[in-house]
């Protein structure tokens, strides 16, 4: 974590979401192999606490980049499953096109052939009835219009149908660059996760069980529950929709933060800014970054409540504006949607929608 971030988290944030982090990294302390790393010893293990606590919190920040970049991945792979879906459909049709108009010519070259022996004049001379003859010449010359118009045609379409299964083939390559892409993303988090779990471990029981205990003070100072006790000021949304989805996103407050989930039972960061603003009738792209140019950028100082906050330089982080400089957001694995204090974290911009 940067020097310029941690000086902007509060004592009480940072140390939430270290203890927190001991209980969310457990599910996958499994994956990781190596022995504790250790934290430069202090004689009340509060060297011990600084250390680790600082460290834990820039594995968080890397889980969460590595999440918006797996929910980008989640999203891109969607799309292109979609995509690659419908050429797919387009060639079989296309193909089924292909074969009749085919078969079509099939048939006239066929019929061509079995009455080509003769000239048409000579047809005509040998005819018992002329009259017909000419009027089955005249179909004949317009079969053959047919004919090569029908040719013309299906050149075209074996074309086209050429084109399609290259962009079919091109789309299931992307896909499967995303899925890759997927799969690393997963891992980062769980890598980082386990590692900031054997670094908790490494403080020992005693200093784990202080932890706890102070943990347990700052998080019933900071209950949510009840916002009777937050003044959100007069400041009125921007907009009814605004209005709408900061209404949603407060009914989740208490709700718990799960990687990559949108609800309605867990969110992430942005999962949670996606779905409360589909509520209001709007659909967001799916990661931060991407919500981060979902609107119109405004001040701090002029945030309306349900304004989007992106936060740190890469913008890996997104809350809601609630007003009186506070956001509801969900902040990091094991902790629940709450309601901050807007400076907690770094701003990168406001987003009006």
């Amino acid at each position: 974590m940067s020097v310029h971030r941690r000086s902007q988290l509060s004592g009480a944030h940072a140390l939430a979401r270290a203890l927190v982090l001991t209980a969310a990294a457990t599910t996958v302390l499994g994956m990781a192999t190596g022995g504790p790393a250790q934290a430069a010893p202090g004689p009340d293990g509060s060297a011990d606490r600084k250390e680790v606590k600082a460290r834990v919190e820039q594995l968080y920040d890397e889980a969460e980049q590595a999440s918006e970049r797996f929910n980008a991945a989640q999203e891109a792979q969607q799309q292109l499953q979609h995509e690659a879906g419908t050429l797919q459909q387009q060639v079989a049709v296309a193909q089924d096109e292909l074969n009749q108009l085919r078969g079509d010519l099939a048939t006239v070259a066929g019929a061509e052939y079995r009455g080509g022996g003769l000239a048409q004049t000579v047809q005509l001379m040998l005819a018992t009835d002329p009259e017909g003859y000419l009027a089955k010449a005249r179909t004949l010359d317009q079969a053959s219009e047919r004919q090569s118009e029908t040719l013309r045609e299906v050149v075209a379409r074996q074309r086209r149908l050429d084109q399609r299964r290259t962009e079919a083939s091109g789309k299931l390559a992307e896909l499967e660059q995303t899925r890759r892409a997927l799969a690393e993303s997963k891992q980062q988090i769980q890598q980082r996760l386990a590692k900031a779990q054997r670094l908790l471990n490494s403080l020992g029981g005693a200093e784990r069980a202080r932890m706890a205990a102070q943990d347990a003070r700052e998080a019933e100072q900071r209950a949510t529950r009840g916002t009777d006790r937050l003044d959100l000021g007069s400041a009125p949304p921007a907009s009814e929709r605004g209005a709408a989805a900061l209404a949603a996103a407060v009914k989740m407050i208490g709700s718990p933060y799960v990687y990559g989930s949108t609800g309605p039972r867990a969110f992430d960061c942005s999962g949670l800014m996606y779905w409360s603003w589909r509520q209001a009738g709007v659909t967001l792209p799916r990661t931060s970054q991407a919500q981060a140019s979902a609107g119109q950028r405004v001040s701090l100082s002029d945030a309306r409540p349900g304004d989007l906050v992106i936060f740190y330089r890469d913008m890996h982080h997104v809350g809601m504006y609630a007003g009186g400089g506070v956001i509801v957001h969900a902040p990091y694995p094991g902790a629940k949607v709450r309601y901050e204090s807007v400076n907690a974290m770094p701003v990168a911009g406001v987003v009006r929608l």
